[in-house]
């Protein structure tokens, strides 16, 4: 399958030639997958939410799904979430994982991890617990980026937590857990925090719906993304410290058509380094470091559930381009799949990886042709 592509620069949607890219569906029959992680042996880690994690490698699924996961809470936005390889899993073994637990009205998100003995989780602990707890099933976050240790500075994770939906004025509160970015050492306890009168690990606030943090290891910088309301969604940098002004400021509606607020900047508040209007939907996203698209060295890859305003029939990935700190132009990917696209990561050897957001998802590997 060859790739369509379509470029966005100064905000108008331009065709431009396909570039030689190869689409070859791995793995078929994942229920509804969410994540996806390379371990250092090329086998690839796969969760679905109904709660299995899977171990993928180039043949397909191995065997039954991985035992000792922690049980899930599969409902609306919930289940089992991401999954993030240690640096050190070489000599740690240890795979940290994001889910919701407990009922329909009384449940959280929860951070947690344990050691990978050939098909089994073993030493399973809960390192993070959202708080306060929630009756809603939607609007949990849940992305992992994990920070390897430099000189001086130890490793560390970061953790996006949702708003809960109808908790949104929460997100305005350092206190809560909701609408924020946590900053954990690698055993859950808080990193040093930069908020005062904040709950444990809270770093940025004024976040809705974070789908997706990654760090890029060459610059130091941080980018997240979230759900807007109806529009409105949003790359930011995130800086500790921060508020980035959810439900204060948006650039969306409500889904009602009524204005969530008048303000789309204030005073005190961080603007996001782009923002899409209509909604794309964004949820995994990658920082593109390998050799195999050169021509895509230091953009971001935002997996997209629904069109917004590109003319395919159903998700897409954007090629974020960036110069210098600032967003340039956008590209879409791989709209001819077809389908939802929940996570974009990057393999070792520079080719890119989707997870399609279906009940028969689809595990599908893009290549230079």
């Amino acid at each position: 399958m060859r790739a369509i592509t379509v470029l966005v620069l100064a905000g108008l949607l331009l065709s431009a030639p396909a570039s030689a890219q190869a689409v070859e569906t791995r793995v078929t029959g994942l229920e509804y997958p969410w994540s996806l992680a390379f371990l250092p042996d090329g086998r690839m880690l796969v969760t679905e939410k109904p709660g299995r994690l899977r171990i993928i490698d180039e043949t397909g699924l191995i065997g039954m799904p991985v035992s000792g996961v922690p049980d899930v809470l599969y409902s609306g936005q919930g289940g089992l979430l991401d999954v993030a390889v240690s640096p050190d899993f070489q000599t740690d073994r240890l795979i940290y994982l994001s889910w919701s637990a407990g009922s329909t009205a009384d449940n959280t998100l929860y951070l947690g991890r344990g050691r990978l003995q050939g098909d089994r989780l073993v030493d399973f602990s809960v390192l993070f617990e959202a708080m306060p707890h929630r009756q809603t099933d939607v609007h949990y976050g849940g992305r992992i980026a994990l920070i390897p240790a430099e000189p001086g500075v130890p490793a560390s994770l970061h953790l996006g937590v949702g708003d809960g939906f109808d908790y949104r004025e929460e997100a305005q509160n350092p206190d809560s857990h909701f609408g924020s970015f946590v900053h954990l050492l690698p055993d859950g306890q808080p990193a040093r925090s930069v908020m005062a009168e904040a709950a444990p690990g809270v770093t940025t606030i004024g976040h809705r719906n974070p789908q997706a943090v990654v760090h890029d290891h060459q610059t130091g910088t941080l980018y997240a993304h979230e759900h807007g309301p109806r529009g409105g969604d949003e790359i930011n940098v995130l800086v500790a410290g921060q508020n980035y002004g959810w439900p204060i400021t948006s650039h969306g509606i409500d889904y009602t058509g009524a204005l969530v607020t008048p303000f789309q900047t204030y005073d005190g508040m961080t603007e996001p380094l782009h923002v899409w209007v209509p909604s794309i939907a964004p949820s995994g996203m990658a920082l593109y470091r390998g050799g195999m698209f050169p021509e895509w060295e230091g953009d971001l890859l935002v997996a997209a559930l629904i069109p917004g305003d590109a003319d395919v029939p159903s998700g897409h990935v954007r090629r974020v381009d960036l110069e210098d700190g600032r967003v340039v132009g956008e590209e879409i990917l791989f709209g001819e799949i077809g389908a939802r696209i929940r996570d974009v990561r990057v393999g070792p050897d520079g080719a890119v990886w989707l997870l399609t957001d279906e009940a028969e998802g689809r595990l599908i590997r893009i290549s230079r042709d």
